[in-house]
């Protein structure tokens, strides 16, 4: 394993640990609660749901290493998203009031990269690269 391939990995993991915490977060705070949050700031309620899903399955996923390229897809439109809809008029470093996008610009930017990284040996994906690569060699 090479040095690209070990912090590729640390990466991927570290992304799902930042997701999956945030999706507890959400599920500890009520999803009724952030589905108000949502809906207060001009985004559809019922996305609270699919947020708080898509982290914590997506979270659990890049852990494991399974679906990589897909759930680090999604997470970088996630992210995006909250760029746009609430963290704009902030700016990059924020205000006293809120604070900016720095924080989800690094997260699509670390998901952007794994979206289109190919899988490694430390992940499900990349035992089921080498077991596919094996297969049509035989």
């Amino acid at each position: 394993m090479n040095k690209v391939s070990v912090v590729t990995t640390l990466m991927r993991v570290v992304l799902g640990i930042v997701f999956l915490v945030h999706g507890i977060s959400k599920l500890q705070m009520g999803l009724a609660n952030v589905e108000a949050w949502f809906s207060s700031i001009g985004i559809p309620g019922f996305m609270a749901y699919g947020a708080a899903m898509l982290e914590l399955a997506g979270g659990v996923l890049l852990i494991i290493g399974f679906g990589t390229r897909t759930v680090s897809l999604l997470f970088a439109l996630m992210m995006v998203g909250a760029v746009v809809t609430v963290k704009w008029p902030a700016g990059l470093m924020g205000s006293d009031q809120m604070p900016g996008y720095e924080l989800e610009l690094g997260l699509f930017m670390i998901a952007l990269y794994l979206s289109v990284s190919e899988a490694h040996a430390w992940s499900i994906d990349g035992v089921i690269a080498k077991k596919r690569a094996a297969s049509i060699k035989s």
